[in-house]
């Protein structure tokens, strides 16, 4: 058999499956995972902040702080995603995401989406430390 003759395996399917009955539509996952890390990726801040929920609980300065907005989100994004977070979230591969009912995880926890009957956002960026 040729390696173009195989069937095609989609290597999504067992996480979907995993969003759909857990979480609900697999397809909004897929495209806020995909969006959140190519904004990660290119270090658009702006971007990054139009996928959060909002008011967002994130460490600045090291005390624990509610951000109301996007434009607060953009101030402090140097201090949320920081280049060890930027990793993991730029290397998380979507079949490998760990899925329970506070969402989907990215590594050990640095990140997470959630949007259960809404739209799917980034719900916390945190050091796994």
């Amino acid at each position: 058999m040729r390696a173009n003759d195989r069937p095609h395996v989609d290597e999504n399917a067992p996480v979907n499956t995993r969003i759909q009955d857990i979480l609900g539509e697999p397809a909004k996952y897929e495209a806020a995972f995909a969006a959140f890390q190519k904004a990660v990726a290119a270090h658009d801040a702006k971007a990054v902040g139009a996928l959060v929920a909002y008011p967002f609980a994130a460490t600045v300065g090291g005390r624990q702080v509610k951000l109301p907005d996007a434009a607060a989100f953009v101030r402090h994004y140097d201090v949320i995603v920081t280049p060890a977070i930027a990793n993991v979230i730029t290397r998380q591969r979507y079949e490998d995401l760990f899925v329970n009912a506070d969402g989907v995880m990215f590594g050990r926890g640095e990140a997470w989406l959630n949007g259960k009957d809404a739209d799917v956002r980034v719900i916390a960026i945190q050091s796994s430390n």
